[in-house]
């Protein structure tokens, strides 16, 4: 840290305020006790930049109405584009509320969400039986083969519940999200094309969207088949179509339903919804996980 002249404490409480270090504790959560300490020191040191301090942290953000005192009106009218569409650009979070899950909050402001996408969901996940039990062996593995656990992409649907910053970027014909893990992005098209007759798998699947009213209405295909919805396994398969419904009913808010039809892994289509915060101030920041990390191989089921 001699670069920055903070401790690591101190740097994240710069980056996140109050319940620092939630990226780093929550990655390290799933790992067994004995592993988190170094395993949360190890996250720390990799993933800070000596140039972090040189980013717009505190620039204010243009356009956005402020109340007498200075503070941004989130509760302001939805922005629009020329054509009058929503416009969902900006910058956006992730939801922290109550009540916790059943393995408890912690300290961590971590999305529920991101641990179990289904959480909120009334009546459970409809697993087709093999998926039922894969989940149930992810969970006793303590997650060691997520893709996340591996500094491998998390795929489309975790860029939502993914404990970095994402931003929008919407153009006539084209919605561009850029998250800040791995300085990875997501593209969706509004340009009226087809889906690809035969798409290569991928990790983000293949997105195209169109406007119903207010809402951005987003069709994926194309997934790779050996995704995870979130930390707890719950599977995505190849064979899945992923419907999400986006609107933003006013400055500071990001609705988002998203509906899962994988006959492969699913008994049924099921649907969850996510409220995200627009975050305003700031920027996306580097961070790259574990770049030349070579010590988790000798870690993992220690």
């Amino acid at each position: 840290m001699r670069e920055t002249g903070l401790n690591t404490e101190a740097w994240f409480l710069l980056r996140h305020g109050p319940g620092a270090c939630v990226r780093a504790r929550e990655r390290v959560s799933m790992l067994p006790h004995s592993m988190w300490k170094p395993a949360l020191v190890a996250f720390v040191v990799l993933a800070i930049r000596p140039s972090a301090l040189a980013q717009w942290l505190d620039y204010p953000t243009a356009g956005i109405p402020r109340t007498a005192d200075g503070r941004p009106n989130l509760t302001a009218p939805t922005p629009r584009t020329p054509d009058g569409r929503p416009d969902l650009s900006g910058m956006w979070g992730w939801e922290t509320a109550r009540p916790c899950p059943p393995r408890g909050c912690g300290d961590t402001q971590i999305g529920r969400e991101f641990l179990n996408i289904a959480y909120r969901l009334k009546g459970g996940v409809p697993y087709q039986p093999w998926a039922a039990e894969l989940v149930k062996q992810r969970k006793a593995g303590n997650a060691k083969d997520d893709p996340n656990a591996h500094c491998m992409p998390r795929g489309a649907l975790r860029i939502h519940t993914d404990d970095y910053y994402k931003k929008y970027i919407q153009l006539p014909s084209l919605v561009v999200i850029l998250t800040e893990r791995n300085f990875a992005y997501r593209q969706i098209f509004l340009d009226g094309r087809p889906f690809p007759k035969d798409p290569e798998p991928t990790w983000n699947g293949y997105s195209v969207g169109r406007w119903e009213g207010d809402t951005l209405v987003v069709e994926t295909i194309g997934f790779r088949d050996d995704l995870w919805l979130d930390s707890d396994g719950n599977p995505l398969t190849s064979a899945a179509r992923v419907t999400e419904r986006i609107r933003r009913p006013n400055l500071g808010t990001l609705v988002i339903d998203i509906t899962i039809d994988d006959p492969k892994a699913y008994t049924a289509p099921w649907t969850v919804t996510l409220t995200q915060p627009l975050m305003v101030d700031s920027e996306l920041m580097d961070y790259y996980c574990l770049e030349n990390e070579k010590d988790a191989i000798h870690l993992v089921g220690k």
